[in-house]
């Protein structure tokens, strides 16, 4: 498991107050798991907006059915799941939150991006500040294995998370989703498949792990000395031959260097940009401050992909949205 079990003595105080109707005993008692909860409503959703409404959801569910709770499992598995139920039921209602990649064909002309597709399909970062979060620090929340996930149906997907990325064995995820271990050694089998069958062969954290500090640092380095020197030939030669450039919640994405160098030369520099390193989703990230109107201000959520040392892929989020929601700062922060 990834997270230990609440001090026994401490829960089981808090637990019988708040059993008694003390709001503030639940708020103790619950706070905990909030962050991790909503970082698996996340997952299980692929949007924060979403995920932030699952664990409302599921807090005040927890909260109208605490005196139900017998104490079987763990307080934090009795939590896991009603948000799953949750979420999978939200899951239902709705499409998968998709990549530019899966909404159609690539761009090679940039002179029009097309409109801006505002139906909830995207799916959305999340920007880490704390680099000691650990929710974020698994390859469960890389932008590739959010998309693969959001192809799989909600039990799929459920089953994926609780056994591979929480390590809850067999028969604990049988008795979050109510079913039976063999049940889910089944779903497990199916999701991994077709999980499997869209995922680069390696993890951004094992490509990480392989550039090794320095060329991380080198890479981050070298990627906003050039962005901000508006220097296409630098920049370009970053970027792996396949390299991808997406941005929703415009339609319009590039692949391959040749229609990306394209893009940046004629789209993205014609006004001063300044970078500030970030991770998002566990990756190489950026929160990306373009000038205007005399001000740098938020306007893009750059997340990197990185294979063999070069960029493959520049994740572009603009949607004002959810830069909004990012809480990263509007503007440029003076202090750097």
């Amino acid at each position: 498991m990834d997270m230990p079990h609440e001090p026994t003595a401490q829960a089981d105080a808090l637990l019988t107050r708040a059993g008694q109707g003390d709001a503030a005993a639940f708020d103790d008692l619950v706070a905990a798991h909030r962050r991790e909860l909503f970082a698996h409503c996340y997952r299980m959703l692929g949007s924060l907006e979403d995920a932030e409404d699952a664990l409302q959801e599921t807090l005040l569910n927890a909260w109208k059915g605490l005196r139900g709770f017998e104490g079987r499992s763990s307080l934090r598995t009795w939590l896991y799941r009603i948000s799953t139920n949750v979420c999978i039921r939200s899951a239902s209602g709705r499409g998968p939150r998709i990549l530019s990649t899966d909404h159609g064909p690539p761009l090679a002309d940039p002179s029009d991006l097309g409109e801006p597709v505002t139906e909830p399909i995207w799916l959305e970062p999340w920007p880490d500040q704390d680099p000691a979060e650990r929710y974020l620090r698994r390859e469960g929340v890389e932008l590739a294995f959010l998309a693969a996930l959001q192809h799989l149906p909600g039990t799929q997907r459920a089953v994926l998370i609780l056994r591979e990325v929480l390590g809850y064995s067999a028969a604990e995820a049988a008795e979050i989703l109510d079913t039976t271990a063999a049940s889910v050694n089944s779903a497990l089998q199916r999701a991994r498949k077709a999980v499997g069958e869209r995922m680069p062969a390696t993890t951004q954290r094992a490509e990480l792990d392989a550039l090794g500090e320095d060329g991380r640092r080198a890479l981050v380095e070298a990627f906003v000395s050039a962005w901000e020197r508006a220097d296409v030939d630098a920049l370009v030669s970053l970027l792996a031959d396949d390299a991808r450039f997406t941005m929703p919640p415009l339609p319009a994405w590039f692949d391959g260097v040749a229609a990306v160098r394209r893009f940046f030369a004629e789209r993205v520099f014609a006004t001063a940009w300044r970078l500030v390193p970030i991770q998002v989703n566990g990756q190489l990230g950026f929160a990306c401050y373009q000038e205007r109107d005399g001000r740098l201000r938020l306007s893009a959520i750059n997340a990197l992909g990185v294979r063999a040392g070069l960029v493959s892929e520049i994740s572009g989020f603009i949607d004002p949205a959810v830069l909004a929601r990012s809480g990263l700062p509007e503007e440029f922060p003076p202090e750097r």
